[in-house]
């Protein structure tokens, strides 16, 4: 058996096997003088020490938070290229949808992604978790989107799982299919064609060959409309899989109100949600998945988070890593933005990067919290108080990352209070 205890810790875990919404996502315990065990990867034990317990691993907090591992339910981390021009062109004033209309956007990255070699996407993604290791990252979810095609986004997924099966990969990928993407060039002005073909020649095979959990789409003003969104996602949930949606991020087109319509486990972006879609989200149970980096880097004003949270909504909070809208996987910064700019309090912005991206994933009951039974993904910060999520503003503090018992990351070297 394998063992792993941490001992002398401030505990820091919402606790549940669901979403908290509304006012619940502010319950957080706080337990200083308190211990973990892991044993064979999952948590057997969280309270006060039971001493030496022989054979295996001990690490000594020294009164550190300890606190769930950071589940990022939002990324677009298989990619081919870059496109740090486009970013120039935003700088200058171009917006993301006149860039995407004259052939940049998710198109320019299309092009590069089929390009690409199976082992360039798989050493390109592995360096990527590696660095969200660094952050506290144990899970994170990965879309596919940037083939457009058959053969291309199942590469994508098929990439995403063969990193699950390497032994050294420091982060569980959670993969949800979103070949709707963008309206591909050879299917241009034809998107219901596009639908239609995604539902009848890929979704099946995704499904058949076990790559995705979760399937999504981008309802927008010039990509798809609601009802093509519907329509796919439809089709989706009727051959088993989850659903997501990227809803009302440029304008508001009533994404919301279609996730809850259709049960989602979450809804994203949201910059533009409507007051009534906020509502039946809250009375649906759908996650609202904020990504306050993209806003950053749009230079767009943020989701309403306290609207949310106040209207009963689970709010989760994750980076939406992409090569172009927002090249960023930064936790520390996705924190500082939700607790200074979006209202959210340190308890909530905890809750809505651990328990409630779970949930967005459909995994709260494995992982989230730190509690019997779950899997052991934690993460030591380097701090004796949650409280510097955010005052240590866009730092990173996280000094060691465990996932499933197993330590992926170590920095306590480098620490500026472990070793004090």
């Amino acid at each position: 058996m394998n063992r792993l205890r941490i001992y002398n810790a401030t505990i820091v875990t919402p606790r549940g096997n669901s979403a908290l919404a509304g006012s619940d996502m502010a319950n957080v315990e706080r337990l200083p003088g308190s211990e973990v065990v892991v044993e064979d990867g999952i948590i057997t034990h969280v309270g006060p020490s039971r001493g030496d317990l022989g054979s295996g691993t001990d690490i000594d907090a020294r009164g550190r938070v300890v606190m769930p591992g950071i589940v990022d339910s939002h990324t677009h981390l298989v990619f081919g290229g870059w496109r740090p021009e486009e970013f120039g062109w935003r700088l200058r004033g171009d917006s993301y949808m006149s860039i995407m209309n004259r052939g940049g956007g998710i198109v320019n990255t299309m092009k590069a992604t089929r390009a690409a070699t199976r082992d360039e996407l798989t050493h390109k993604t592995l360096a990527l978790l590696r660095r969200m290791a660094a952050m506290g990252v144990t899970t994170v979810e990965g879309k596919s989107g940037y083939g457009l095609d058959l053969d291309t986004e199942l590469l994508q997924l098929q990439v995403m799982a063969d990193i699950n099966a390497m032994p050294e990969n420091p982060v569980d990928i959670a993969a949800t299919f979103l070949g709707a993407h963008a309206v591909p060039p050879e299917w241009a002005g034809n998107p219901d064609g596009y639908i239609d073909f995604i539902i009848s020649e890929v979704l099946p095979q995704v499904k058949n060959r076990n790559l995705a959990h979760s399937c999504d789409i981008f309802c927008e003003k010039g990509v798809f409309t609601v009802e093509q969104s519907r329509r796919l996602l439809t089709a989706a949930r009727d051959i088993g899989f989850s659903l997501k949606i990227h809803a009302d991020e440029i304008v508001t087109t009533g994404g919301a109100e279609l996730s809850a319509e259709l049960g989602a486990l979450s809804a994203d972006h949201l910059l533009h949600a409507s007051d009534e879609g906020i509502d039946a989200m809250a009375r649906a149970g759908v996650v609202a998945t904020l990504l306050p980096l993209t806003a950053f880097t749009l230079r767009e004003p943020y989701a309403r988070a306290r609207r949310m949270i106040d209207s009963g909504c689970a709010v989760a909070l994750a980076t939406d890593l992409n090569p172009g809208s927002c090249c960023s996987g930064s936790i520390p910064l996705t924190f500082a933005l939700a607790c200074i700019y979006m209202n959210m309090s340190v308890e909530e912005a905890i809750t809505a990067m651990t328990l409630n991206g779970a949930a967005a994933i459909g995994r709260a009951g494995m992982i989230g919290s730190i509690e019997p039974g779950k899997q052991g993904d934690m993460v030591i910060l380097d701090a004796d108080t949650p409280d510097f999520l955010p005052y240590f503003t866009g730092m990173n503090i996280a000094a060691v990352t465990i996932r499933a018992g197993r330590v992926v990351y170590d920095a306590t070297g480098d620490s500026i209070y472990l070793n004090s």
